[in-house]
This record gives structure tokens, sequence and C-alpha cells, in this order.
């Protein structure tokens, strides 16, 4: 099982996250300078005999790319919010984009218990369910933990462990499509690639494109070794994280933001059909027509919000609508 988190910068998801595996997923100089995450971190352990792998994501919101570019719909939430701050901008803007996503199961975290009163520790738990209220949330427990002492960090693992046993993962009919957010050269192997597989299935040998910025690469790669949740296997199915050894193209040919998929997928588009979607706690209850600013996660370099045009076929209710 692959657990997302999600929350507000200093709520302590970084800190919750290497109390579970012993793994401090801020690497970069600058994460560790600055005191907060700014890309995406990962760690894996085992709990009982289950493998669990934790995505850890940037709480600041000039980061929001980073964070959308780390989950997947077969993902379990794990959604971080302080006792001292409560409820802050970020956890509602990542719970919308969790339901976006297509999460469907998750825990929450209540965290920063001992350095509040009891009493406040109370009322911030009754703050979150009501903030969850008819939400795939609704009924996920509410954990009361404090990393930094040590408390109820085993109450989270026995409840991630169950988690993990109930999982059910179905593997997508659809083409294979893993968006990239890594690429580098390994000494011995060649070039690797790093990523969430958002549809269908790859194994060993299978022969996969390469798209960029929109575009098909003519030459066909070659997958040589994959490993999910840290381990050599046979196959990547949806909702894995994954890092596949390619043959066929330089590990400099690959940028964040590519997308690994499989040859019948022939041609790209610059049209697309979209269902709105009206996610819980949404700030605005009105559909915008004309105009509207377009944000992907996935971009080369820092995105750019492009302006696209609109048509509404029909719809029967007002509600907002993001395209991540």
């Amino acid at each position: 099982m692959i657990v997302t988190l999600a929350g507000h910068v200093d709520h302590g998801k970084t800190t919750l996250v290497k109390s579970l595996t012993g793994t401090d997923t801020d690497r970069l100089k600058e994460e560790k300078a600055r005191g907060l995450t700014i890309d995406l971190g990962f760690a894996y352990t085992n709990i009982g005999n289950d493998r669990i792998g934790f995505v850890d994501v940037p709480g600041h919101h000039r980061f929001i790319h980073n964070m959308v570019a780390g989950i997947a719909e077969q993902q379990h939430a794990l959604l971080v919010i302080a006792a001292d701050d409560g409820i802050m901008p970020q956890p509602r803007e990542h719970f919308q984009i969790l339901q976006l996503m297509g999460l469907s199961s998750g825990t929450i975290a209540l965290t920063k218990i001992d350095r509040v009163e009891p009493q406040l520790v109370d009322t911030r738990e009754s703050e979150i369910r009501r903030f969850v209220q008819d939400s795939f949330l609704e009924t996920a427990p509410i954990l009361r933990i404090s990393a930094e002492k040590d408390i109820g960090i085993d109450n989270v693992k026995a409840t991630l462990q169950t988690a993990a046993q109930r999982q059910i993962t179905t593997t997508s009919e659809k083409s294979f499509r893993l968006c990239i957010d890594r690429s580098f050269s390994v000494r011995g192997a060649g070039t690797v690639v790093t990523g969430t597989v958002l549809s269908g299935r790859v194994q060993i040998d299978d022969n996969l494109s390469i798209g960029s910025n929109g575009e098909l690469n003519e030459s066909i790669v070659r997958v040589r070794g994959i490993h999910v949740r840290d381990m050599k296997s046979d196959s990547a199915t949806t909702g894995d994280r994954a890092s596949l050894n390619l043959v066929g193209v330089p590990s400099e040919h690959i940028q964040r933001g590519d997308w690994l998929l499989t040859e019948e997928t022939l041609s790209s588009s610059n049209t697309a059909t979209l269902s709105p979607f009206l996610a819980v706690n949404s700030s605005s209850s009105l559909f915008r027509i004309s105009l509207t600013r377009v944000y992907s996660p996935f971009g080369r370099t820092s995105p750019k919000p492009i302006t696209c045009s609109v048509i509404l076929s029909s719809i029967s209710y007002p509600c907002s609508f993001r395209y991540f």
C-alpha cells in the first residue's frame, strides 16, 4: 500500500514519516536549510507482513504542483492536522485535491497534541469530523499523536496495517501510463526513471514510448528492470510507486513531466472532455465559463497556468471546477 500525506506546512508530515519509517524524506540541501519540504519525498517500511510506502508532500502553497504529482487514485490518504493550529488553508486545498484525484480511503493524524491542553484536542477532533463530513474521510479514524514525544505512533502503524490488509488493488484496463518525476543514471544499470503508475500495467521486457510536451518520441524503450515499493518486482500496476530501468534512451533526455506510455498510445490532443465535480468544502459554487486557467503539475519547469476556452455542453447544478 502507498500512503500519500496531505496537510499544512509545519504540521509534522515529515516528522511523522520519519517516526514511522526511520527515513528523513527531506533530502535536498534547500529543504534542510529552510526546514520545509519542497519536493516529493519517499520512504518505505515493513509493518508486520505488509510493505507500506509513504509519499511525503510539500505543505506550502507555492509547491502545490509537486504535491499533486505524487498522488494516484489507489493510494491511501494520511491527512495531517496539527492540534495547535487546527485546520489551515493547505489542508483544505489538499483535501479537495485528494477528492478530485479519486482517493477512497484514508486516515487522519491529529498531531502535536503535547503542545495544547486536552480540551483543545477534543475541540480540534470535533472540528475535523465536521470538516470531512460527506467525504471519503467521513468515517476515517482520527489518531491523536505526537511524533516528537512518540505518542500514538504504534496506533498509526496498526491502523495503516489494517488498511493495507483491507485494500483491494484493481488493475486498470486502460493503457499503461506513468508520469515521470525523476530520471537519473545508475552505474552498471543505465537509465532509471521513477513515478506513479496512473493506469494499466507494465512488465519486464515491455516496450514503451516516451511522451514529452504533448508529443510522442518515435524511439521505443525497453523495460529492463522494475522496482515497486523499493523492492524488485516483475510488474507494476495502477497506484504503484515504481522505478523502471530503461534501455534505449539516455537519462538526460528524460525530464520531470514526461510520460511512459504503451506503444498503442499513438496520438495526443489539445482537446479534452471534462466532467465537473464539486469537492466537499469547495470555496465557491460558481462554474466559470469563457476563459479558464488550466494548471498542470507535470511541467518540466515551474508550471505556468495555461489560458484556454471551455465549452459547456450541459450541467444540472452550480459547481466549481479546477483542473490539475
